[in-house]
Parts: C-alpha cells; structure tokens; sequence
C-alpha cells in the first residue's frame, strides 16, 4: 500500500478519513474504487460505439473520444460523491441510535449509576454498529487507563460527530465535578430525536428528486449515440 502514502493519493483523500472511518472503508479500496469507476466510464463511449458499427451504424470517432474525456472526471469523482452521501446516511443512523444510547445513560444515572457505569451500560445494551463502535471505544479507554468521556470525545471527532463531544464534555464535568447530568443527557436525547425526524423528512424528500436522475442521463446517452448517425446523414443530404 505504499502508493496511498505518495503525496497524489494524499490529495486525492484530504478530507475523506472522517467519511472513510464511518464507512468502515479503507483509503486503498476507496482509491481503487474510484480509479475503477473512471476506467469504465472512459471505456463505456468505446465499447458503445463498437456495438454500433458491428451493427451496421457508422459513427465518427470523434464522438466516442469527446464522451470518454467528458466521463473520465466523472467517473473519478463519482465514487467521492457516493461515499459522501453514504457517510451522511451513516451519521444520521449514529445520531439516532445515540439518542437511544443516551436514554439508556440517563436511567442509569436515575438509578444511582455513576456516569462512567451508566455509559458503559449504555453501550452494551445494543448489537448495532452504533453501539459496536461505543463499546470499542470505551473498551480501548480502559486498556489505556482513560476515561470512557476520553474515547467518546476522541471518536466524536474522528466521526465529525459533535453529538459524542458535547456527551463527553458534560460527562468530563460529571466526572470532575459531581455534576448531575442526567437532565441534560434526556434533553440532548429529545433534540437528538427531532433532528432524526427533520433529517428523515430531509432525506425521502432529496431521495424523490434524485429518482428521475438516472434515467434521464440514460435516456440522454441513447438519444446521443443513437440519434446522432441520423442527424449527420441529415446534414450531408442537405
């Protein structure tokens, strides 16, 4: 993997570690990624035009060629933009099983659980990755001699999630202090729930407009490669 290390993969990547490490995907296969999804839409103009001669359908090969240098950033830069929207998805998915994982520290708390005890509650009472990803965190705290507040803030910021660092900050109070925090912990768990339903509401909105995306380019690649031939045997009649 020394090729991630050159300074052209490292400006490829600056600003995908956060979007990366919530996808649980590595720098190498998102590169690979993306250099595959820019060689098949270079190759796509081609492998068309191809077909179409085979077939008996005469094209310039100009076209083929401009469509290919049009596609080929397209292609490189697609892959970008998928893992972007997957990481938003994801953080979406995190902020509301942790709205779950903050009722849980909230009771525990009520019960007379110091803070450390209610977050380590919290994070084995799911099986999700959400809680996964709490529990690793706190279990890599303790075998470092930190405190749980320590790894949450840490993978607050390693996520971009600021919900994990606000958790950690009042919890460091707690924890330093004596503060009770339990009526912060349910508000922060309310807001978090709202911005959920705001989010989702967001999403299937943005998800109806894209829908007709795809087929309109679809359509649009046809009618190019299609209508093109007849357009030109126009033209040269006239």
């Amino acid at each position: 993997e020394s090729w991630i290390e050159t300074s052209l993969a490292r400006r490829i990547l600056a600003g995908t570690e956060a979007d990366l490490r919530i996808c649980n995907m590595t720098a190498a296969d998102h590169l690979a990624q993306r250099i595959s999804v820019a060689l098949i839409a270079t190759l796509w103009a081609p492998a068309t035009t191809a077909l179409m001669v085979l077939g008996g359908v005469g094209v310039p090969f100009v076209l083929p060629l401009w469509v290919s240098i049009a596609l080929l950033p397209v292609g490189f830069l697609y892959p970008a933009i998928t893992l972007r929207s997957k990481a938003r998805v994801r953080r979406r998915a995190f902020r509301h099983a942790f709205s779950s994982f903050l009722d849980i520290v909230s009771v525990s708390l009520a019960g007379g659980r110091g803070v450390e005890g209610a977050l380590h509650d919290a994070a084995d009472a799911g099986n999700s990755w959400v809680f996964i990803a709490l529990r690793k965190a706190m279990l890599e705290a303790r075998l470092a001699g930190e405190t749980p507040w320590t790894a949450l803030d840490r993978l607050g910021t390693q996520l971009q999630l600021p919900e994990l660092n606000e958790l950690a900050a009042s919890a460091t109070l707690a924890g330093n202090e004596g503060a009770r925090v339990r009526n912060s912990i349910s508000a922060k768990a309310g807001g978090l729930r709202l911005r959920g339903l705001t989010d989702i509401e967001a999403a299937a909105q943005s998800a109806g407009e894209r829908m007709s995306l795809p087929i309109v380019a679809l359509m649009l690649g046809f009618v190019v490669f299609l209508g093109y031939p007849a357009v030109m045997a126009v033209v040269q009649g006239l």
